[in-house]
């Protein structure tokens, strides 16, 4: 149980404000250039070989005592997003949602636009049309979805032609401000926690190994995702020595779900069914074993990364785990004590040898 009044150390808040960089730098799924360089740029500097694939994610493989049972763990840096949509007659934009979430999750969120054809980025805020009460008596009643919603651009634009003179067209993305905020009582309340808590702590794993404080037990490879968002990852870049694959990947807090903030989640089933249950007992034992708080859960409209290399066909053993995260696809929160319990448990997963 987590104390009241908790109060985060030094070394967490380090912790967190790794999380934190990363949720600051765009990367709907599709636009993720910008993070793909700034996790090449520190591998380079930590001297970590990687290889950088054509659909644009990073794959790190490190030798473990064992080179012929091989291990994949992955993490999406890709986040939910926009696109461009149209341009109203006034100026305005409309929008087209990447990723699965709902639109009544982005009302008054500020935004910045990415032009292609110029590389510039705009600020801008999303919002309803009829957000006045003064103006709209409807304005707390009428759907939140693609008619109503739209991005006020901090630009004087006042038809499509003042818009195009700034270089934004159809197809151009919009990503979300964080709103990053760590607080004294060790909460990270951000958008895109998911994934990029388990970024994070895979990079936090790849830098133990080198400096020899994580044994790998077996090769792994290590993948940087990023096109989970819409349903497709690391899928495609699987070594036929691979035996089991793990999604590190947020768990689901809500209604009937065992899940929390505090713990890391170990999925048993999705909405693409169960996990192997083989893997997911060792991950409960290693959590067991090793005093990890853990819950063990299912997620009804949820998929990962694992799931997908399923479907595409891998014969592999597949887990999911992850921190816990609160309202998953809107403005998210998880604790340092889910974050630390996901990083220990992915260093004992990486010591210990395979379970048949």
């Amino acid at each position: 149980m987590v104390e009241l009044n908790y109060q985060l150390s030094e070394s967490d808040r380090a912790r967190l404000e790794r999380v934190k960089e990363l949720t600051e730098i765009p990367s709907p799924t599709g636009y993720t250039g910008e993070i793909v360089s700034h996790l090449m740029k520190k591998f380079d500097q930590d001297k970590v070989e990687y290889t950088k694939t054509p659909k644009g994610g990073l794959l790190v493989t490190l030798e473990g005592k064992n080179k012929e049972r091989q291990r994949f763990m992955t993490a999406h840096v890709d986040t939910l997003g926009a696109m461009v949509r149209a341009v109203k007659a006034d100026g305005r934009l409309k929008l087209d949602l990447i990723g699965g979430f709902v639109y009544n999750s982005l009302e008054g969120v500020y935004c910045k636009i990415h032009s292609a054809k110029t590389g510039r980025t705009f600020d801008g805020t999303i919002l309803m049309h009829q957000t006045s009460v003064h103006v709209y008596r409807n304005a707390g009643s009428l759907e939140r979805n693609q008619d109503n919603m739209e991005v006020r651009l901090d630009h004087p634009v006042f038809n499509p032609e003042d818009v195009a003179e700034l270089g934004i067209e159809v197809g151009d993305f919009i990503s979300f401000h964080p709103r990053a905020e760590i607080t004294d009582s060790g909460y990270l309340k951000s958008r895109h926690l998911d994934d990029k808590v388990s970024v994070s702590l895979l990079l936090e794993a790849i830098e133990a190994i080198k400096a020899g404080e994580l044994k790998l037990a077996h090769t792994t490879h290590f993948y940087i995702s990023n096109n989970e968002e819409i349903g497709y990852g690391g899928n495609s870049n699987i070594a036929p020595e691979v035996e089991e694959y793990i999604a590190v990947d947020m768990g689901a807090l809500g209604d009937d779900q065992t899940s929390d903030e505090y713990t890391v989640s170990i999925c048993a089933k999705d909405a693409s069914g169960p996990y192997h249950v083989g893997l997911r007992n060792q991950l409960v034992g290693l959590c067991d074993e090793n005093k990890i708080p853990y819950k063990v859960d299912i997620y009804p409209y949820y998929g990962s990364d694992a799931s997908a290399a399923m479907r595409a066909g891998a014969d592999v053993r597949h887990g999911l785990f992850g921190a816990g995260i609160d309202a998953s696809h809107a403005f998210e929160r998880t604790h340092i004590t889910s974050v630390i319990a996901t990083y220990d448990l992915i260093h004992k997963y990486l010591e210990a040898e395979m379970v048949d």
